[in-house]
């Protein structure tokens, strides 16, 4: 019996836009018609599908005992297996495989086994997928985007549909489908409902193998990275360094006229990107990470393990610290010390100091120079000094309207919590 031309399409299609071999296919087809057609009372557990390769023709065998007493499923008369054998007899309790109709699996199973083989295929693709991507994880992809959902944007690679969870998105970007993006193979899954291949975009490890790939320093092991901390399409900073004296890490990095790292940028979205160089001294590890800031000491804390004690001018304390304590926090988790960050106010008269703190609160904590202006007139010249008051008692002394002094707050909270534990956000 030769297989539907719908069965053949199907089988077409699969092997050719969903990447799963033929033969992959027509297994799946066969166990799918085989646990269909076991529920038929009238065959046995030995039953056998087979599917021909060549044609696609489907034969259905099944294996029965001659006895010329029993009837019913599973017996056949001696006379009857006699025909089957080509006209040899056949003992009495011996077995005798039989070719049968593929009609006598009945209607019931017929339509049981399509469910059944779209199981088996979908498995046979997750294997399939699963083979191919394994050995992958770490690797860059291209793609196309094929759907976008509220939280998942879907991504076709090849044959093989990739998901790009939310949460590993830049949460800058804005996907529509058709777009082409590149994307790093965070994990593999062999069980996933949906696609079992994860991509991610906002990952330190995406950004890793862009250099990697731009570097080729990097790829041929003459210039190592040694760490990489991220805000997702914001900034990133990513610590390099080299055994070999007549190479400069930074400048390998940053390219000819910065070609390297436009690149890199480019395809983060414009995201930032400071190139540090690795020592390991950390009192000159931590200044190149909080670079552009200059700073006017850093002194290793005794008592207190990998803390760090950093001491910036006035003018480049905001610097340091950087909006919403992003700087800090990055240079934090790059280096994997603790960066405690005061300013030095010793030569600061008083005027000098309100105008620099009015200057470090609009830029700290994204506020405009007169609400900055009216925290300063009420006597908060500091992340700190916000911090350490109660909500109430600061709205009430700023005179700002409560929306404003509230989000104002709670910045402040949060970005004094960063440079006094390095806890990140």
């Amino acid at each position: 019996m030769a297989i539907n031309n719908q069965m053949l399409a199907m089988v077409q299609y699969i092997e050719n836009e969903r990447g799963v071999s033929r033969d992959v296919v027509i297994e799946a087809i066969e166990h799918a018609l085989l646990q269909s057609a076991r529920k038929n009372q009238s065959v046995t557990n030995d039953l056998r599908v087979v599917i021909d390769r060549k044609d696609l023709s489907l034969h259905v065998f099944d294996t029965l005992v001659v006895s010329d007493d029993d009837t019913g499923p599973g017996f056949i008369t001696s006379a009857r297996a006699k025909r089957f054998n080509h006209g040899k007899p056949v003992k009495e309790g011996d077995t005798i495989e039989i070719e049968m109709p593929a009609s006598r699996l009945g209607r019931i199973a017929a339509q049981t086994s399509r469910q059944l083989i779209m199981q088996e295929i979908r498995e046979a693709e997750r294997n399939n997928t699963y083979s191919e991507y394994k050995d992958r994880v770490g690797d860059i992809v291209s793609g196309t985007v094929s759907a976008v959902s509220r939280r998942d944007t879907y991504v076709v690679v090849g044959k093989t549909e990739m998901l790009l969870p939310n949460k590993e998105r830049i949460p800058t970007e804005n996907y529509q489908v058709g777009d082409s993006i590149k994307a790093i193979i965070i994990r593999v899954d062999m069980d996933a409902k949906g696609p079992g291949v994860i991509l991610s975009r906002a990952s330190g490890k995406f950004v890793e193998a862009l250099f990697r790939l731009e570097v080729s320093e990097i790829a041929d092991g003459v210039v190592e990275i040694m760490g990489v901390s991220r805000d997702p399409g914001y900034r990133a900073k990513i610590a390099v360094r080299t055994s070999n004296e007549n190479v400069d890490p930074v400048g390998a990095c940053v390219g000819q006229r910065g070609s390297r790292v436009r690149s890199i940028v480019d395809e983060l979205s414009g995201e930032k990107i400071d190139i540090v160089r690795w020592n390991e001294d950390i009192r000159q590890y931590v200044a190149q990470a909080l670079a552009p800031a200059k700073l006017e000491s850093i002194e290793v804390d005794p008592a207190q393990p990998n803390t760090v004690h950093i001491v910036a001018a006035a003018d480049q304390y905001s610097l340091a610290i950087g909006k919403r304590g992003q700087n800090v926090r990055l240079a934090t988790k790059l280096t994997g010390w603790h960066v405690e960050v005061k300013k030095s106010m010793a030569t600061a008269s008083f005027e000098d100091q309100k105008a620099e703190a009015i200057k470090d609160l609009a830029e700290m904590l994204s506020v405009s120079t007169a609400v900055a202006t009216q925290m300063a007139d009420a006597g908060y010249l500091s992340i700190d000094g916000i911090a350490e008051e109660d909500e109430a008692s600061f709205i009430a002394a700023t005179g700002l309207d409560e929306v404003t002094a509230k989000g104002v707050y709670a910045a402040a909270k949060a970005v004094a919590e960063l440079t006094s534990s390095g806890t990140a956000e």
